[in-house]
């Protein structure tokens, strides 16, 4: 028999309780029964920090919107005072980057974050997420071999499947759209900038009939893992069809917590600065990789030959290239539809003038690779 959510974050008769930090109205669908989930709310993190250096948790939800920078920094106050407690961000879509990132990160070799959850969501799911990360000893009488099937891990199963595109691990199309429009609405309060790059490899449909798709799909997941390489961690890369990929670069003045000024002045600047460099470098990256460098089974079988190495690369027949388009908010548009339609005509504009290039917005006929 397995215990209820409030029974699994219980020690022999002391309840230990659920400790939210912030708005909850921010995340979570039922409000109203948070006080019936044994959860203290706390508006204040200095508030907080202050009741969990008192008190024994199960675990301490973070709400993310709302919270001032320098959020690590009360995320590590947090562990030292509750080291026992899991913690658990509670995230707007557009803070997932950031979410990602304090999971990641480590203070004296303790995780700043234990996981994150995407809101809005039902409480009920904090109470999931708390007995998933304190594992099989809370949970009493089930086996070892049926916890990968425990609902928990169904749903993750199913959020993945909404969320990533599944040949190439990175954000589908759908997460894309409702990303865009998310981060769009959260730096018009902030003055921020977004910039939206949109991008395909030039004659993939050539490649992909004459090697065969197993090839095609090798280089598509071969783009995904170099585009990622090149941007930087809080960017968002998604493939949004075919061979057809989308970057969000964004800027948010209120979460930077670099110091590197000269990023924090390419936001305000004419073009964005930084959306264009790593624009440069994958470009560059991507003409020099070996993409789809391997012996394809379907060529030996079909024609009886193998396919030599480095076929795709700079040492085979041909070299890929991309063409793509950058639009930014709020020069370029107010919405993401706007920004999606000016990225992809100066896309088509790459394409008319002999592809091998991407152009920005406000600059036609002009390579980036022509801006300083």
């Amino acid at each position: 028999m397995m215990r209820t959510h409030d029974e699994q974050i219980s020690s022999g008769g002391d309840i230990r309780k659920i400790l939210l930090v912030g708005d909850i109205s921010k995340a979570f669908l039922d409000t109203d029964s948070i006080t019936n989930k044994n959860c203290e709310v706390h508006a204040s993190m200095l508030d907080a920090i202050d009741v969990a250096a008192k008190n024994n948790f199960a675990a301490i939800g973070v709400v993310m919107a709302g919270i001032p920078a320098k959020l690590s920094s009360a995320l590590k106050a947090l562990r030292e005072v509750s080291s026992d407690a899991k913690i658990i961000l509670l995230a707007q879509m557009y803070e997932e980057p950031i979410a990602r990132q304090l999971v990641s990160s480590t203070s004296n070799g303790t995780s700043v974050a234990d996981d994150y959850l995407i809101c809005p969501v039902h409480a009920n799911r904090l109470h999931e997420c708390t007995v998933s990360i304190q594992g099989p000893a809370q949970i009493e009488t089930t086996p070892p071999s049926t916890i990968d099937s425990t609902l928990e891990t169904k749903i993750k199963q199913l959020e993945k499947l909404a969320t990533e595109d599944d040949l190439t691990g990175l954000k589908n199309r759908r997460y894309i759209w409702e990303f865009s429009r998310q981060i769009i609405e959260h730096v018009k309060k902030e003055n921020g900038r977004v910039t939206l790059l949109v991008f395909d490899i030039d004659n993939f449909k050539h490649y992909n009939d004459l090697y065969g798709h197993s090839a095609g799909d090798k280089i598509l997941k071969q783009t995904a893992a170099l585009i990622r390489r090149c941007c930087r961690a809080h960017d968002v890369v998604g493939r949004i069809g075919g061979d057809e990929f989308a970057v969000i670069f964004w800027h948010d003045p209120q979460r930077d917590t670099t110091s590197d000024e000269a990023e924090r002045r390419s936001a305000m600047a004419d073009h964005p600065t930084e959306a264009i460099f790593i624009s440069k470098r994958f470009r560059k990256e991507f003409e020099k990789a070996e993409l789809g460098s391997s012996f394809t089974k379907e060529n030996e079988l079909s024609t009886g030959s193998q396919t030599p190495l480095h076929l795709l690369g700079p040492k085979g027949k041909g070299v890929l290239t991309i063409s793509g388009g950058l639009a930014s908010f709020p020069r370029d548009g107010s919405k993401i539809q706007e920004l999606f339609l000016r990225a992809d005509m100066a896309l088509l504009d790459a394409k008319r003038s002999g592809k091998n290039r991407i152009y920005l917005v406000g600059a036609p006929q002009s390579d980036i690779a022509d801006i300083e």
